[in-house]
């Protein structure tokens, strides 16, 4: 018997975990084994693009573990139990499709839209954490835009996403009539010089600024705010936060307020010592002493982490810390514009940035990078395959239980 690893998760730190394990565990050794809902890579960064009109590449992940000897399970988690080491999956139906045994967990299912509990949002608004979503919310932009005088979308919240998805709809579809709704300055994490730029950008899209402003309530056709007024909106988008799966939280994991869970420097759970996180789903300290934020960036630097850990845990060789940083925010704003801010030792913005056309090609540099590395996750490592110490092959373990 094999030692069995199961990823949960197959994201930008799902997959590329996977596929860096199958390279450098032998397989004579140990049984890796993906969980994903969905078939396909998505590329979240993007999602967006997607929502705004444009074709963006879904490997199949099938395609992306080619070779690699990983069993892919399409199929929704719906429980995990540390204790007996096992994980509860679900069909496309919801129906229960088995369970799955695991000596090595790593956990990276990543985040979801927030609503906050605000009313109305998980009926009437759209947004585009997940590609489903991002497809629906396309629909209707396309329905509006074939409409007589076009209609009009209010994207609640201006966080990089909502900054994002804002500008991306307005230059994909000049038809609609775009309001952002900030509820406090626009871009206020950024530097002076940056927010300068974003309201430039703005402008230049004819998108409506609303700061200073706090959506209490979502209805089918307008957005009811704090100060007792309306604002119409054929489409209200919503982009106020992420939050996580309550699974981690419902298994007795030690986990934050918002259910993230909490690890070593390691990457390693703090209550269960053969469960790694990775991802938006983990909470850790970088480098700077404070909390890594949600993000692409946080992914690959936990992902790396989890890997070497696991790698070192299983052969019996020194774990190496991967640096924990968060260098900046890359905003594209449209397709032609954007914006680098890079952040200090304090994750403050610096006083400079890079803004416009180089901003932008910085910007799908990286999000081609993402996905390259992700779908290539086994290229330039090293072909010699890693045996198991004798004391942390699983089968030996279970069959001493």
């Amino acid at each position: 018997m094999k030692h069995r690893i199961v990823v949960l998760g197959a994201g930008y730190a799902g997959a590329y975990v996977a596929g860096t394990l199958a390279r450098r565990l032998s397989p004579a050794d140990t049984e890796i084994t993906v969980v994903n809902a969905e078939p396909d890579f998505v590329q979240r960064l993007r999602l967006h693009q997607l929502a705004a009109g444009q074709e963006i590449e879904a490997p199949k992940l099938a395609d992306v573990f080619a070779g690699t000897a990983i069993r892919l399970r399409v199929a929704r988690v719906t429980a995990v139990d540390p204790e007996r080491q096992v994980v509860a999956v679900a069909d496309a139906d919801g129906d229960v499709a088995g369970e799955l045994g695991y000596d090595t967990l790593l956990y990276a299912l990543g985040s979801h839209v927030a609503d906050h509990g605000v009313p109305g949002v998980a009926e009437h608004a759209f947004h585009v954490t997940s590609r489903p979503a991002a497809l629906r919310l396309r629909e209707r932009l396309d329905s509006l835009s074939g409409r007589e005088g076009g209609g009009s979308v209010l994207v609640v919240g201006d966080g990089l996403t909502g900054i994002e998805t804002a500008t991306e709809i307005a230059e994909s579809r000049p038809g609609l009539s775009v309001t952002l709704v900030a509820r406090g300055e626009l871009g206020a994490p950024l530097s002076a010089g940056a927010r300068s730029h974003l309201r430039q950008a703005c402008d230049r899209l004819d998108i409506t600024v609303r700061e200073h402003t706090s959506v209490e309530a979502v209805e089918a056709t307008r957005a009811l705010c704090a100060d007792g007024t309306a604002l119409a909106a054929d489409a209200t988008v919503w982009t106020a936060g992420f939050a996580v799966n309550p699974i981690a939280t419902a298994a007795g994991l030690q986990v934050t307020d918002d259910g993230r869970i909490v690890v070593d420097r390691t990457m390693r759970s703090l209550s269960h010592p053969n469960v790694y996180a990775a991802g938006d789903s983990v909470y850790t300290i970088g480098d700077n002493g404070r909390p890594l934020p949600m993000s692409c960036a946080s992914a690959g630097f936990t992902g790396m982490q989890a890997i070497k850990a696991i790698v070192g845990s299983l052969t019996g060789s020194k774990t190496a810390n991967v640096k924990l940083s968060y260098p900046g925010n890359h905003i594209s704003l449209g397709r032609r514009d954007g914006i680098l801010q890079m952040v200090d030792q304090e994750a403050q913005a610096k006083p400079k940035y890079v803004g416009g056309r180089k901003a932008a090609r910085i910007k799908a540099g990286i999000v081609r990078m993402s996905l390259w590395t992700t779908s290539h996750p086994t290229f330039g490592l090293p072909k010699r395959k890693h045996h198991l110490a004798a004391a942390q092959n699983g089968a030996a373990a279970r069959v001493a239980a």
